[in-house]
């Protein structure tokens, strides 16, 4: 950001900090101000320390730096990626279901409508049961999803939401990690036999997914007597590696592609979807592309006053570098959406956690807060307390779903009764006046040390998103909400949203570790920290 967009909302944060959201709070037309919905979802910001003044001066900031001109490019297929020289077009994965005239390139859409219909086949002959064009064995029950971060992450959210629109013809599991508890627990519980290992790697180089999946073909290939033909006919790939598959024996035809132009964290949408397809079927899986593409269609189309992305990545600008929160958090009072936290967590600290401007120079600025969060109301029972009286404020995103997809009416009642109940409390608090008042027993000064103990300060920022009910449309909306909204947070603070060096240094540095760990020569070049540390667990191995 620019030095005089700084001080624009430095000036404003001080004009703010002295008004309590009680006071805000207090004008009628508040909600109605401060609420803007778009298809399934309503984004409530009423609770949110602005007024109007604050984000007119917002808008200002995003027009300055040319937020539309950002979307279009996007969308168009430009290299955003610069670092990478790589376009960013996740939102041509569903743009077939936009109502918009298509800005990416033809060629790109036509390779993507391929790769669905390719995809769809796949799906509908292993519901069939008969996916021998496949080279699949008839069957099939159990599907593991072997993939980590963006490969992980969107698919199974999307599973776990989509529960109650599963069709029940395949049980999916998932195994990102290297840690072999939990695939050693599953190949307890699976029959191999009529298992499907879904290997999604863009590279085919990540070393867990690729791990467990040797570890995967060995378990199957002993119920074939080692067979490792008849093993190797149980894996589907998705990766831009086909000659990695290959050798792994995985013909073409069981190996969909991934694309250069779409990040993992984006690519839910693509062939890495593939579990949830199996999951909920191919119509639902087109309607929660129709719902991804509806939300690009607003975020194309609508101002930004009204654009529930662009107010959103405002919000979040706003609480970083106006009011200097360093964290966020996000509470779905949903079982269903209990994954979104840690989907986010990638979504917007891989995408924004950058310390340098896109062309490398030095940021004035602070960027990516830590986004942490958990399901309600366990929360409220676990971390709570520190977001009502502890000493740092977080600001909260509070999610919430008008009508469920069960019966049990008082159960979803207080749910909701409950996600209200918090936001108004974060915003308003409890004054020691009213503390006061309900302490009644004990001497002044007891009194008064209990009412300030009991005493909630308030005055803490929260925004509210209700999905009308949690389907594939809806779901695929706010799925595009927040990667919309990263897109507008990466250009106001002139970072790279798409590219992920961070990642990389320990990757890199776990690859000659593992040399060392395993034969116990440790070169001299590792810190001494290390070398204990390997010298310590070759000890107890």
């Amino acid at each position: 950001m620019l030095a005089g967009q700084l001080e624009t909302l430095a000036r404003h944060a001080a004009r703010l900090t002295p008004i309590h959201l009680r006071e805000l709070l207090a004008a009628p037309q508040r909600h109605a101000g401060f609420s803007r919905r778009a298809g399934p979802l309503l984004l409530d910001f009423s609770k949110q320390k602005l007024d109007e003044a604050a984000l007119d001066a917002l808008g200002a900031i995003a027009a300055e730096c040319g937020w539309e001109q950002r979307r279009d490019a996007m969308f168009r297929g430009d290299i955003l990626n610069a670092s990478e020289q790589r376009p960013v077009l996740h939102t041509a994965l569903r743009a077939g279901e936009s109502r918009l005239p298509p800005l990416a390139p033809a060629a790109v859409r036509e390779e993507i409508a391929a790769t669905l219909q390719r995809m769809g086949d796949l799906v509908d002959a292993l519901e069939r049961g008969d996916a021998s064009a496949y080279g699949i064995p008839a069957g099939i029950t159990d599907v593991i999803n072997l993939g980590i971060g963006g490969s992980d992450l969107g698919p199974r959210l999307a599973v776990e939401a989509l529960s109650s629109f599963h069709t029940g013809r395949f049980r999916c599991h998932f195994l990102p990690n290297v840690d072999g508890h939990q695939t050693a627990a599953l190949m307890r519980s699976l029959d191999p036999r009529r298992t499907l290992v879904l290997l999604v790697s863009k590279s085919f180089t990540t070393q867990e997914t690729l791990l467990n999946g040797r570890v995967l073909r060995q378990w199957i290939a002993q119920a074939y007597a080692g067979d490792e033909a008849a093993a190797a006919a149980h894996f589907v790939a998705v990766s831009a590696n086909v000659d990695a598959a290959r050798a792994l024996g995985i013909p073409e035809q069981r190996v969909l592609p991934m694309w250069d132009f779409v990040g993992g964290r984006y690519s839910v949408w693509s062939a890495v979807g593939l579990v949830l397809a199996l999951a909920i079927g191919m119509p639902n899986f087109r309607a929660f592309l129709r719902g991804a593409a509806a939300m690009d269609d607003h975020f194309r189309s609508a101002a930004w006053r009204d654009n529930l992305p662009v107010l959103l990545a405002l919000i979040g600008v706003w609480n970083r570098n106006g009011l200097g929160h360093a964290a966020h958090g996000v509470i779905p009072y949903s079982d269903g959406l209990a994954e979104l936290p840690a989907f986010l967590q990638q979504l917007e600290m891989e995408s924004l956690g950058k310390r340098v401007s896109a062309e490398g120079g030095a940021l004035r600025q602070a960027t990516v807060p830590v986004v942490w969060g958990s399901v309600g109301t366990n929360a409220q029972h676990a971390f709570f307390q520190a977001l009502h009286q502890g000493s740092d404020v977080v600001p909260l995103d509070l999610l919430g779903v008008v009508r469920p997809s069960h019966t049990l009416k008082d159960n979803h009642d207080a749910l909701l009764a409950n996600l209200l109940a918090q936001g108004a409390a974060f915003a308003l608090g409890k004054t020691t006046q009213q503390a006061l008042a309900e302490s009644r027993e004990g001497s002044e000064a007891e009194r008064a040390a209990l009412a300030a103990q009991r005493t909630f300060p308030g005055d803490r920022p929260s925004t509210t998103v209700l999905l009308d009910a949690l389907t594939p449309e809806s779901l695929g909306a706010l799925i595009a909400l927040y990667e919309h909204k990263v897109l507008v947070q990466a250009l106001l603070w002139d970072i790279n949203a798409f590219d992920q060096w961070g990642v990389e240094l320990g990757k890199t540095l776990a690859k000659s570790i593992l040399p060392a760990l395993t034969s116990g020569d440790v070169p001299p070049s590792f810190d001494a920290s290390t070398t204990g540390l390997i010298r310590e667990i070759r000890a107890l191995g």
